[in-house]
């Protein structure tokens, strides 16, 4: 029988939820490294292709969210409060505070594109009979970044976009699907920027000859988006990763460039998350892999089991070998039959267990287990090591 994603995070001991803190998830510390992880994993990407990170705070005055518009169009989903006579809001999204480090200086041209990435704490404001593990909360944090582009530079960088969610998603084994997202009932801003904000999203899928569908009125009341959606292992539909255009919040944040004419120009924003929510990411791996988590992500990767007393100092040895290669590793001492050690490693999903007894100590080997039941025989400790190593390089 499947597992809910709050039964394994229970099992494995990843998570918990309480009431004192309606939708906010509780990180135990396996389920924090997953977080991390996934999360560096991100950083280092996006490094790579140029992001820059930044952080800004999570609460700040409503007037901040009434110039770039999602007072009037979001407030409902915000948590707000009274701090010595003035009205503040938690941040819903951190679109408004990336604009003001934007602002915070003159752009030229050529300082365009741009890039923020920012997994800045968000707080919305959900119904508590909406609330669901780790798939509705009311905290959390999404792999969040806004490219500030010229308009000719839009469709390149919605390309360079298009190819890193198909390379994350590939990490993962999953298929992405994607969705255009029109102009909503409920929007703000000039028609014709959004038909040319379509018009943009539109001949970005179609140069890059990638098959879409279409979702008609489910744009951001800012802009319409790229919606990308995968499937599960149990053939659920989930919407993961967005793409959105946006012309609105530089015209109501009078966000500006120079250009090469010497004249001052408004920057298009791209918003991109690819995991949307990570949180909610989590929980959905959880529930497709039933916590069997890839190596790489596994918060424990390798489990050590002495078969007696006399082993446990070499195995402490092996323990510190294996953490100064950086692989994640525990050991299990406790004073329990092997195959209880075995089972109990087992149920926790962890990817491999090494054996060590007199012949391994004798021979400088671990005996290799997968989490599958699969004997890999005894293997020499350094080439275990190599092992694991490529495996977690290779993301399998």
């Amino acid at each position: 029988m499947l597992k809910d994603h709050r039964d394994i995070g229970r099992d494995l001991d990843l998570f918990s939820f309480h009431d004192v803190a309606p939708g906010a998830v509780f990180w135990h510390p396996k389920g924090w490294q997953i977080y991390l992880t996934l999360q560096n994993f991100l950083r280092d990407i996006q490094n790579k292709k140029g992001y820059t990170e930044i952080s800004s705070p999570v609460m700040a005055k409503s007037q901040l969210f009434k110039e770039s518009g999602h007072f009037d169009h979001y407030k409902e989903n915000m948590f707000h409060l009274d701090v010595e006579a003035e009205s503040y809001s938690l941040k819903p999204m951190n679109c408004p505070e990336s604009a003001l480090i934007y602002r915070t200086k003159t752009r030229s041209y050529q300082d365009l594109p741009l890039r923020y990435s920012d997994f800045g704490i968000l707080h919305r404001n959900e119904l508590s009979g909406t609330l669901g593990g780790l798939f509705r909360v009311r905290q959390f944090t999404i792999d969040d970044t806004h490219a500030y582009v010229r308009p000719d530079q839009i469709q390149h960088e919605i390309k360079e976009m298009l190819s890193l969610v198909n390379q994350m998603y590939q990490t993962f084994g999953f298929e992405p699907k994607l969705y255009l997202s029109t102009k909503p009932n409920k929007a703000m801003g000039d028609e014709k920027l959004w038909e040319e904000a379509e018009k943009g999203l539109r001949e970005a899928l179609e140069s890059s000859k990638i098959e879409y569908g279409t979702k008609e009125k489910d744009g951001a009341f800012y802009g319409p988006k790229i919606d990308i959606h995968i499937n599960d292992s149990q053939g659920r539909d989930w919407q993961v990763a967005t793409i959105q255009l946006d012309f609105q919040i530089p015209e109501k944040m009078r966000l500006e460039y120079v250009d090469k004419d010497g004249e001052m120009k408004r920057p298009v924003i791209i918003h991109r998350a690819i995991m949307g929510s990570l949180e909610r990411f989590i929980g959905i791996l959880l529930e497709h892999t039933q916590g069997k988590m890839p190596l790489w992500l596994s918060p424990v990767q390798v489990s050590l089991i002495p078969i007696t007393d006399r082993q446990v100092e070499h195995a402490k040895k092996v323990m510190d070998q294996l953490e100064k290669a950086e692989i994640r590793v525990e050991l299990d001492d406790r004073a329990e039959t092997m195959q209880s050690k075995i089972r109990d490693i087992t149920l926790q999903k962890v990817p491999y267990i090494g054996i060590i007894g007199d012949r391994e100590i004798a021979n400088n080997t671990i005996s290799l287990r997968s989490r599958e039941g699969a004997d890999l025989g005894a293997i020499e400790t350094s080439s275990v090591i190599q092992k694991v190593k490529e495996e977690i390089d290779k993301k399998v």
